[in-house]
């Protein structure tokens, strides 16, 4: 079954063709990182627009690359939710009008479930059940999967997610846009101790990353000065360690406590180093087994909106031309 995926929950315009849920023939990614840059943040408007200017031509590549027409394809998959309404209504119209054109199957795929059916794109993938954390600018959630279409809520942030979390402290700190990756960067020439930044919740499956920016911003602001590069480094890093410290706890703690010796971690901070080694080295201490994509699968992408949409369709699930975009609803649904 060939699918084609179409990605446009936020302000990347994606399209890719996966093979039987877990063969990439194509991956084309349109980015705006550098339009968004200037405003230290994604504007919604301009993101839309963005989308509208890309779309067709991103579907035409993947079409390219993968060497097959539209009529080789035997469904369409497409970002529902969560995200921007107005993004997503850009690829959910793309993929309407070659759904109706061509009278092929149209699914659409819940983001946060996209995220870890990227792992299914990997040579190594986990077996069912496993405990997944989804972890990104917009969404740190936990999940335990017993298949693929079988997703139980486990655990969910009830403020920030810790992707927002680096993002804004990156803006405190003027470290530029994605912060994400600035902190990441940065991070590594700092002492993970030099701050004790609070970890909040620590007794509950949920999170909560407001209060850690809370301390970043309380303390930038009792210092007299500006810290100097040295200071700045150890001050990320000490933030960061308190972010991906109550990741990699809470995950592996749940994973304990259901006996499920895997563990899927997914998302755009899933390209964090720190937290890929700290993931690697709880999961050999309590020997579980620790599965996360390669970088440009944990970042948005229409592969796993493919792969998470071949799984709909091979349980014969269907949409009509009647579904329209979400941009919130229960991480469950």
């Amino acid at each position: 079954m060939i699918v084609l995926g179409i990605e446009t929950s936020c302000d990347e315009t994606a399209c890719a063709i996966v093979a039987d849920g877990d063969k990439i023939m194509a991956n084309i990614v349109a980015s705006q990182i550098d339009i968004h840059s200037a405003y230290g943040g994604i504007i919604p408007e301009i993101a839309s627009r963005k989308h509208v200017e890309s779309i067709y031509a991103v579907i035409k590549q993947a079409l390219t690359v993968a060497n097959i027409g539209i009529e080789d394809l035997d469904g369409i998959a497409v970002t529902q939710f969560p995200g921007l309404v107005g993004s997503l209504l850009v690829g959910i119209a793309a993929a309407k009008s070659f759904a109706f054109a061509r009278q092929l199957p149209l699914v659409g795929v819940n983001h946060l479930f996209g995220h870890i059916a990227a792992i299914f794109l990997t040579e190594k993938k986990p077996a069912f059940p496993f405990v997944a954390l989804v972890v990104s600018g917009g969404h740190t959630s936990t999940y335990v999967v017993h298949g693929p279409h079988n997703f139980a809520l486990a655990g969910q942030t009830l403020d920030d997610a810790a992707g927002e979390a680096f993002d804004k402290a990156a803006k405190l700190l003027n470290l530029g846009y994605p912060g994400g990756v600035a902190i990441d960067k940065l991070a590594k020439k700092g002492k993970r101790d030099y701050i004790a930044f609070p970890r909040a919740m620590r007794n509950s499956t949920n999170f909560s990353f407001s209060g850690v920016k809370t301390a970043l911003l309380n303390y930038l602001q009792k210092i007299s000065t500006p810290p100097n590069e040295e200071a700045l480094a150890d001050i990320v890093s000490s933030y960061q360690e308190a972010i991906v410290e109550v990741l990699v706890e809470k995950t592996i703690s749940l994973a304990l406590s259901k006996k499920i010796p895997r563990v899927v971690v997914c998302g755009g901070v899933a390209a964090n180093s720190r937290l890929r080694a700290a993931f690697q080295e709880a999961g050999d201490k309590e020997q579980i087994a620790i599965f996360i994509p390669p970088i440009a699968l944990c970042t948005d992408n229409a592969a796993m909106i493919a792969a998470a949409g071949f799984f709909r369709l091979q349980n014969n699930e269907r949409d009509d031309l009647a579904i329209n975009a979400i941009s919130r609803i229960h991480a469950n649904s």
